[in-house]
Parts: C-alpha cells; structure tokens; sequence
C-alpha cells in the first residue's frame, strides 16, 4: 500500500475499483445505483448522513434514486458490515461509515452526529448478557446542546 493509499484508506476515502471490491466482498452484486451511492458514501472520508441527506446528494450530483432505494441500499450496506447504523431519538438514524468500534456526540441544536475522539470514553461496567445471549457491541451517544449566553 503506498502512502497515498495508506492516507486515503485511513481516512476512508476510496476509489471506484475500491469500492467495487468492497461491495463484491461483503457479498452485494456491485449495481450502479449501488456504486454511484457507495462512491458519494465513501469518497469524502469517514462519515454519519442519515438517508433524507444521501438522498439529497445524490439528486444533486444526478444520480436518480428513490429515497425508498437509498433507505435499502443503506440498510443492505448495514447487515453486510459496510455501514454503522447509530440511532439517535426514535426518529432519527445516521449511517456512519466508521465500522470500528467507537461512541458518538449528538449535536442537538444541528442534528449533527461526530465521533468521539478515541480513548476519551470508556464504559465502565457493562451488564452481563442475559442466557443465550451476547453483546455484539456497546453505543454510547452522548447528546451536546448550545450554551445559551
């Protein structure tokens, strides 16, 4: 992997060819409106848009998908792994193309999602999975409003 590559994989920004792989990897046929979505996904670095925002994008760039298409698509790219679904609200969900394990602020007066920098949360004490049952992983999503002056 050359430097370049070792930048952009960092930061997860990937090329067309990357994406295809990708897709291909994680067991989804590499459709176009699967790509054109991933490439605006996955192109800017690391990520949280909610599927009214891809949507948005996308019409913008004139890709022509449905929002019901990017809702799909965004919640195949999740069971394969590709994505990170973080729920904020009951209404509110944001796709985060960060996978590792990490927590999130919520920033109330934006509708904003932002990681939080690694190694400034730990959770404590986690309960213990109830029988036949374990933890896949812990989210914590502390929510940030404005100082009002």
């Amino acid at each position: 992997m050359t430097q370049i590559e070792k930048h952009h994989h960092q930061h997860g920004e990937r090329s067309r060819p990357e994406i295809r792989g990708m897709l291909r990897q994680s067991g989804l046929r590499p459709t176009r409106q699967r790509i054109a979505l991933a490439e605006l996904l996955y192109s800017k670095g690391n990520r949280h848009i909610s599927a009214e925002g891809l949507h948005e994008e996308a019409l913008t760039k004139n890709v022509p998908v449905s929002l019901a298409t990017v809702y799909n698509t965004l919640h195949q790219f999740t069971e394969s792994g590709l994505l990170r679904e973080v729920a904020v609200d009951g209404s509110k969900t944001y796709f985060d193309t960060n996978v590792d394990d990490h927590h999130h602020f919520f920033v109330e007066d934006d509708n904003e999602v932002m990681d939080i920098p690694h190694g400034q949360l730990g959770v404590g004490r986690v309960p213990e999975a109830p029988a036949g049952y374990e933890i896949s992983r812990v989210d914590v999503v502390v929510r940030l409003r404005r100082i009002k002056v």
